[in-house]
C-alpha cells in the first residue's frame, strides 16, 4: 500500500473523530452556558408555587424548560412542592413531564415517590413515560410501592407499566413493598393491589428470598395472609 492509499483509508475515520470532537465541545459549551437571571427567577418562583410570579416570568421571556446547573427545570421545582397549578401552566407552555435532572428525577417520577395523586394524573395526561427509570433503574411503580402509596400504585397499574420490573438492587415493586415497608395499612394495600394485578410472587431477591419469605421474617402478618392465598 502506498502513502496516498494509506491516507485515503485514514481520512474517513479521522474526519469522523474530528467531527465528533467538535460536536462534544459544542455540546459541553451549551450545557455549561450560564442560566439567564429571568430563567432562574422562573425556577425559584415555580419551586415556591408562586403562580403570579411564574406567569410574569413567562410573559417576559423566561423559558418553561430552562434548567439550572443541577438540571432542575421549573417543572421539576414545582413538582417537588406539589404545586399543581404551576405545573399545569408550565406544561401548557411546553414543559416536558419526562425531562430529568442530573439525579434522574422528573416531574412524573417525583409524583410517584411523593404520593402526589393530582400531579401524577397531570403528568400522565401529558405524556408521562411510565417506562422511565430513576437512578436505581426503578420504575414509578417501584417508587410508589416503597413508600406505601396505594393510590399511586392503583393508578399506575391501570397503565402499561411493567409490574415485575427488577431494579438494580434486585427488587420488584412487590419485593420493595415488603423489604422497605413497615407492614402497615399502606404497604399492605400496595401488596394486595400488586397481587390482584398479577405481580409475580415467585421472583426472588438477590439473597434468594421471595416476598412471602421476607414478609414472614419481618412479621408482616397481614401481608403474609395476602401472599399465601
Amino acid at each position: 500500500m502506498n502513502a496516498h492509499q494509506y491516507r485515503n483509508r485514514l481520512s474517513w475515520p479521522v474526519g469522523m473523530a474530528a467531527g465528533l470532537f467538535a460536536f462534544l465541545i459544542a455540546a459541553l459549551a451549551f450545557a455549561q452556558a450560564p442560566l439567564r437571571p429571568i430563567d432562574r427567577d422562573l425556577i425559584t418562583a415555580a419551586g415556591r408555587g408562586e403562580l403570579a410570579a411564574v406567569e410574569a416570568a413567562l410573559a417576559t421571556g423566561a423559558q418553561a424548560d430552562a434548567a439550572d446547573a443541577a438540571g432542575v427545570t421549573p417543572l421539576i421545582a414545582a413538582a417537588w412542592g406539589n404545586h399543581v397549578a404551576v405545573a399545569r401552566r408550565l406544561i401548557a407552555r411546553g414543559a416536558d413531564v419526562n425531562r430529568k435532572d442530573r439525579t434522574q428525577q422528573s416531574a412524573y417520577l417525583i409524583a410517584t415517590s411523593e404520593g402526589f395523586d393530582d400531579l401524577l394524573d397531570l403528568t400522565l395526561a401529558h405524556g408521562a413515560d411510565v417506562h422511565s427509570k430513576d437512578s436505581y433503574n426503578g420504575t414509578g411503580l417501584i417508587r410508589a410501592a416503597d413508600r406505601g402509596h396505594a393510590g399511586i400504585v392503583r393508578r399506575l397499574l391501570a397503565t402499561p407499566i411493567d409490574k415485575d420490573h427488577i431494579n438494580r438492587l434486585g427488587w420488584t415493586a412487590l419485593l420493595e413493598a415488603v423489604i422497605l415497608g413497615n407492614g402497615g395499612p399502606g404497604h399492605t394495600e400496595v401488596v394486595r393491589l400488586l397481587v390482584e394485578a398479577g405481580a409475580n410472587r415467585d421472583i426472588r431477591d438477590p439473597a434468594g428470598k421471595t416476598a412471602l419469605d421476607l414478609a414472614r421474617e419481618k412479621g408482616q402478618a397481614a401481608i403474609v395472609r395476602i401472599l399465601e392465598k
